[in-house]
């Protein structure tokens, strides 16, 4: 054609775009930026601070129980609290970063768990024990909700999804590196080896809180305060390239209400776009877009929780006792495994969010949650109501557990983290994320502090098949809800919710209109429908 347009089956391919040719223009492989990597890998660190507690506390309580003599309700608060303690941090959390930055509010995390950390390990009664758990709360509060934002607003869009899959990651390092303090010390006496266990929690709490002071701000915090150089500079060093430095600021500025043209280095940012009003706009007067990305936010957190694996890491020494293991070293040993199997499989699913999609990987996981649960309740019912060792049911039982860790791992365990982190627009991310998290602190604290009551209310079988039909129902809610997000920028998010149900259409709509502003295609009498 004459003015070097081409078309084909209706669609105009103009000579602006450009279609790569495999012999001699093979597809550049993006590069992951390494400072980007660098600083995603320090934040995400804090999450190590949960993963140890949930892994330590499950071997742990065992020699609690038998030094300070709590019964079995005491037990269950002691183990499950913490998720309530946490919440305040989470919800103290996003308004302190807002004020004084991510950064910092990561350095309080770990300063915090330090001294938390240190009064378990100095607890002499049940009191102490429970304000030692109670500070130790407020620190990981503060790193659970702060690690992702900061991972969200450092990471270039291209591999946001591996970057933001680290929280998850050093979860399940943390919660390994508590079944190995557990079998570490199980040999030293009842009444030093517990607090042992918890006092190793003091390591990596002062470490984190000594070498994240080096890391940078967050470049969408500096330009919320009109701190312009500064974010350019953290944008230089963290994108693939300085156009892409170049077009995150300009979509940054945007959101923050700063004209596009303004280069000054310290500019006066809109107070409504500081972060006043958050709540307002989330609770209170919220959008569609809003109140679809609330929906999601709050609904992945609950389901991750609510579908059982808090039980399952948690108690796995009692899990594997009902399931007949008696020995106190071949329990934590079995427990070792079930940390191993899921942080493999966690890094597994880090490699695969920026490839595959969020969606496949959450459905798939969702799916594979509830089939696996079954299959535990189904074991342990038998165990339950046999005067026999059952070796399949025993056999049924650890691959159930197994598999059951390892698909929670491949999907819902860290794209809970990554979804929530991307979703939310930059005036409404730190609060947002906080109500994400309040709302997995608050499903894993009633799955926790219920599981042993739970059992012998309804027999342990009874418990895992309630926690299969909510991970079907989560797989539902996904399927129905949950729009796909790779590939996005945190600017434009925004733009695909709002519609709920048909988010399918609207996602194709935008996708069309995208590529005729970038003049690729153009298609006359189109009409989209529901897909």
């Amino acid at each position: 054609m004459a003015d070097g347009k081409m078309e084909k089956n209706g669609v105009i391919f103009t000579s602006q775009s450009h279609l790569p040719i495999p012999a001699f223009d093979p597809p550049q492989k993006p590069k992951k930026n390494k400072y980007a990597l660098a600083c995603s890998f320090l934040a995400c660190m804090t999450s190590i601070l949960l993963g140890y507690d949930i892994g330590v506390m499950s071997g742990a309580i065992i020699y609690i129980q038998k030094d300070l003599k709590i019964t079995d309700v005491q037990k269950e608060v002691v183990m499950g609290i913490f998720s309530l303690y946490s919440l305040i941090g989470s919800a103290l959390a996003g308004r302190i970063s807002d004020r004084f930055g991510r950064r910092l509010t990561i350095v309080f995390a770990g300063a915090i768990f330090f001294v938390g950390a240190l009064l378990m390990g100095l607890a002499t009664n049940y009191a102490f024990l429970m304000i030692g758990r109670f500070v130790a709360g407020i620190g990981v509060g503060y790193a659970l909700m702060i690690a992702p934002v900061y991972t969200a607003e450092v990471a270039p869009t291209s591999c946001r999804g591996f970057l933001l899959s680290f929280p998850e990651v050093f979860i399940n390092i943390g919660i390994l590196l508590g079944y190995v303090s557990n079998l570490a010390f199980s040999k030293l006496p009842t009444n030093l080896g517990w607090r042992f266990m918890l006092g190793v929690g003091t390591i990596p709490s002062l470490f984190l809180a000594t070498v994240i002071i080096f890391m940078p701000e967050s470049p969408r915090w500096l330009v919320m305060q009109g701190r312009l150089a500064e974010a350019k500079r953290v944008l230089d060093k963290t994108s693939e390239s300085l156009d892409e430095s170049k077009l995150r600021l300009i979509d940054i500025k945007e959101a923050a209400g700063i004209p596009e043209n303004c280069d000054d280095d310290v500019v006066s940012v809109p107070k409504q776009n500081r972060g006043d009003g958050v709540w307002r706009e989330l609770l209170l007067h919220p959008t569609p877009a809003v109140r679809h990305i609330i929906l999601c936010g709050v609904g992945v957190h609950f389901f991750q929780q609510a579908s059982g694996i808090d039980s399952v890491v948690l108690y796995s020494p009692e899990i594997f006792q009902r399931a007949g293991i008696q020995n106190d070293t071949h329990k934590l040993l079995a427990t070792m495994a079930v940390g191993f199997v899921k942080l493999c499989f966690t890094l597994v699913s880090t490699f695969l969010l920026d490839k595959i999609g969020r969606r496949p990987l959450l459905l798939t996981s969702a799916a594979g949650c509830a089939f696996c649960l079954t299959g535990l309740a189904i074991g342990l019912t038998y165990i339950g109501n046999s005067d026999e060792r059952l070796v399949w049911a025993v056999a049924l039982c650890m691959a159930s557990i197994l598999c059951y860790v390892s698909v929670f791992a491949l999907g819902m365990g860290p794209i809970t983290w990554v979804y929530s982190s991307e979703i939310f627009p930059l005036k409404l991310r730190a609060q947002g994320c906080a109500m994400g998290i309040a709302s997995n602190r608050v499903t894993s604290s009633v799955i926790s502090m219920t599981f042993i009551s739970l059992s012998n209310a309804i027999t342990i079988g009874g418990a895992f098949f309630l926690y299969a039909g909510v991970a079907a129902i989560a797989w539902v809610f996904f399927y129905t809800l949950y729009p796909e997000t790779q590939g996005k920028t945190l600017e434009e998010m925004e733009t695909y919710f709002g519609t709920f149900f048909k988010w399918r259409s609207t996602m194709m709509a935008l996708e069309e209109k995208k590529l005729e502003s970038k003049g690729l295609i153009h298609v006359e009498n189109s009409s989209i429908g529901p897909t």
